[in-house]
């Protein structure tokens, strides 16, 4: 018998947990988290331990294939990757020749891995790259640099030492971050009070200390109430403000309407109730880690509710604080050199991107974009046409409200190219399959992790592919020699990883004994008395120019939401701790812990409609009606329904997810043009369905 072990980095949710992979004789035997990690520790959540399903799976791309039907039809032809890659390099010379290099999109689903494929997008010339964050974080990342001048992921939730947590848009036990999940129980052991803001009791309220149940759509109405609060009754932390703060008398002339009576009426939230939270906050900073939001793409005033809360984390002193929202450190702090970059062999496109973002709306950060607005420029071909498209790991047509009109959209594309390890409704309606090799079977680029204590980390492969797929930086490699793209040619891997780490001091061999290599001997925090922030005036910036100049306002008065009509209910959605999205429903292992979702409907509503738990039911909005059985509760708001996303398949190739559960972004009507103007996300939670017993 033949055992070895690999480190690692799962690739089953975005969150990309550090793992240990045992193989014999060249066969997955065992996986945890890597044992050498701070806050891992050899954890690792059901979702990653069921990796080895997807191994073995039959029901996922295995082969290249080329569409010889209509899209969507599942007609195809199987050939050889040097076919299929000549294929998609003809003809995306072809649509070059006749609308530049500029008319190729790629979006995927964000995260450290990317740096090979937006290398390729340089090198061709065009400045269409998007990730999927307009359908989770864009609200946060975009309220992030509006205060501070810097990113959601310049600061980091320093859990471990926090003496209270609050959570508001983020579920943290159930769409679950492993070093997260057992930093939180490991403050909650040590004193850490835990605050829940949701309109279900979650997983995450049923641990809290103080859970509020919140009408849907009025988070930013508490929001006010707590900043009216700490400032009124002077429980901010005055030198911090005075020191960092700008603009500081315009949010107290602001604030002065929102009281917790005022707030009380639009969120249900009874005014002593947020009082007495507001004084546990205050004796509890500047250890206060309010979290920002993680998917916050929910409604249209979403932005401001993140806004929101940095402001309060600010008032707080917490920003840059320990046990608060401390500043990221890169490698340069501790005078070391970070990995080089693909990316830099190539200037950056001149071109405007198609989406605006950065140009049309300066407000909008260009790196990522916003992926909906791509795809209304490929519907409008204005400011440009988009004609051809790669979806790299990216399903929009689950991901994205309307997937009916979506196929229309992409219906204006003359060629789409779908690269992923499992089927998804993108790749069936694409016009090239290349089947990625899954995260067991690949190896990736090399990728930093910045943090209190930064460090490199690696993916190695497990075991050799059973299919005929490949790694990411192979198919990339491959398509740039076709391409003529000379810089970006690998003959294998380890030649790719030395090109990353020349000059940083770190050597392959330096992965062997944990996987990681850490870039200094401690966790370094900054003195709060002298942080400096990137904003135009160095402080965290109540009035942000950039949104000003867009007629946007810096500080939103608020807007009560539309209530449902009789009969309605808000739609809502959120993660589990089993599934990731949709990509995980055919998973063989996950499928049989959980194999469709329900309605979450309170309990007097369902009353009113003969509704009965576990009854089959019809939800309905503008003609389209899915079925799906009811989870009769009183653990919900009674203005709204809950599901789980990424069920209700329909795809032939998924036998098991097949016709299992509620697709619920069909119930949402030209959703993609519905979003958050000053953030930039899709505003998910602005629709209203009905609700009948089958």
């Amino acid at each position: 018998m033949s055992e070895k072990s690999v480190y690692s980095v799962c690739g089953m949710c975005t969150v990309r947990c550090p793992i240990q992979v045992i193989t014999e004789n060249g066969k997955v035997t065992f996986i945890q988290g890597n044992p050498h990690v701070k806050g891992i520790e050899g954890a690792i959540c059901g979702r990653g331990a069921a990796g080895t399903a997807l191994i073995g799976d039959h029901e996922r791309p295995q082969y290249p294939m080329i569409r010889i039907g209509e899209r969507g039809s599942g007609n195809w032809r199987k050939v050889t990757w040097d076919e299929a890659l000549n294929y998609v390099a003809d003809r995306l010379k072809e649509i070059f020749e006749q609308y530049g290099a500029k008319s190729l999109l790629l979006t995927d689903r964000g995260g450290p891995f990317r740096d090979f494929h937006r290398a390729f997008l340089r090198g061709i010339g065009t400045p269409n790259y998007c990730n999927h964050d307009g359908s989770c974080a864009r609200n946060v990342q975009h309220a992030a640099l509006s205060v501070f001048g810097f990113g959601r992921k310049g600061v980091v939730y320093d859990l471990s030492n926090a003496r209270h947590v609050v959570l508001q848009t983020r579920n943290i036990f159930e769409a679950i971050n492993v070093r997260e999940v057992n930093e939180l129980i490991e403050a909650m052991e040590n004193g850490c009070k835990l605050t829940v803001i949701d309109i279900r009791t979650s997983i995450s309220a049923t641990k809290a200390h103080n859970f509020f149940q919140i009408r849907p759509g009025t988070d930013y109405a508490f929001n006010l109430a707590v900043i009216h609060e700490l400032i009124t009754h002077k429980r901010y932390d005055q030198d911090y403000v005075n020191r960092h703060f700008k603009d500081f008398a315009k949010l107290v002339e602001f604030i002065q309407p929102y009281t917790p009576q005022w707030a009380e009426e639009e969120t249900g939230i009874r005014a002593n109730r947020l009082v007495n939270f507001v004084r546990e906050l205050a004796d509890d900073k500047p250890a206060v880690l309010w979290h920002p939001g993680w998917m916050n793409a929910r409604y249209k005033n979403s932005f401001y509710m993140s806004r929101s809360i940095y402001i309060i984390n600010a008032l707080l002193g917490s920003v840059g604080a320990k046990g608060g929202l401390p500043l990221v450190n890169k490698p340069g702090d501790y005078d070391r050199k970070g990995l080089n970059k693909l990316m830099d062999l190539y200037e950056k496109p001149t071109e405007k991107r198609a989406d605006g973002a950065g140009w049309k709306y300066p407000h909008f950060e260009s790196g990522p974009g916003i992926t909906h607005l791509a795809f209304k420029a490929i519907e409008t071909e204005d400011p440009y046409p988009l004609k051809a498209y790669i979806a790299y790991r990216h399903d929009p047509l689950m991901g994205f409200p309307d997937p009916d009109r979506l196929r229309k959209v992409f219906d204006k594309l003359d060629f789409m190219v779908s690269i992923t390890f499992s089927w998804s409704d993108m790749a069936w309606y694409s016009d090239v399959v290349l089947p990625l090799s899954p995260y067991l079977e690949r190896q990736t680029v090399i990728a930093a992790k910045n943090d209190l204590l930064p460090y490199f980390f690696i993916r190695r492969q497990a075991v050799l592919p059973s299919y005929d797929t490949k790694c990411d930086w192979e198919i990339f490699s491959k398509l740039s020699k076709l391409m003529g793209l000379d810089k970006l040619i690998f003959d294998n891997v380890e030649e790719l990883w030395k090109f990353q780490l020349e000059g940083t001091g770190v050597s392959l061999s330096d992965f062997d004994k944990t996987g990681i290599v850490l870039l200094g001997d401690k966790p370094k925090y900054r003195d709060v008395t002298e942080l400096e922030f990137k904003t135009p005036s160095g402080k965290i910036e109540m009035i942000c120019e950039t949104l000003e100049g867009q007629g946007i306002p810096s500080l939103k008065p608020y807007e009560s939401p539309a209530a449902p009509k009789d009969g309605q209910f808000r739609l809502t959605f959120g993660r589990c701790a089993v599934h990731t999205q949709g990509h995980t429903v055919n998973n063989p292992i996950l499928f049989e812990q959980m194999p469709e979702n329900v309605l979450w409907i309170n309990d007097v509503e369902a009353g009113k409609l003969g509704i009965k738990d576990n009854d089959l039911v019809n939800v309905s909005n503008n003609g389209y009606t899915g079925q799906i059985r009811a989870k009769v509760t009183e653990n919900i708001h009674p203005e709204a329904v809950f599901v789980v996303h990424g069920f209700g398949h329909q795809l032939p190739v998924e036998s098991r997810a097949f016709g299992h559960g509620l697709a619920d972004n069909k119930l949402m009507p030209n959703g993609y043009e519905i979003y958050d103007i000053a953030g930039g996300g899709v505003a998910f939670q602005e629709h209203f369905v009905s609700v009948k017993k089958a």
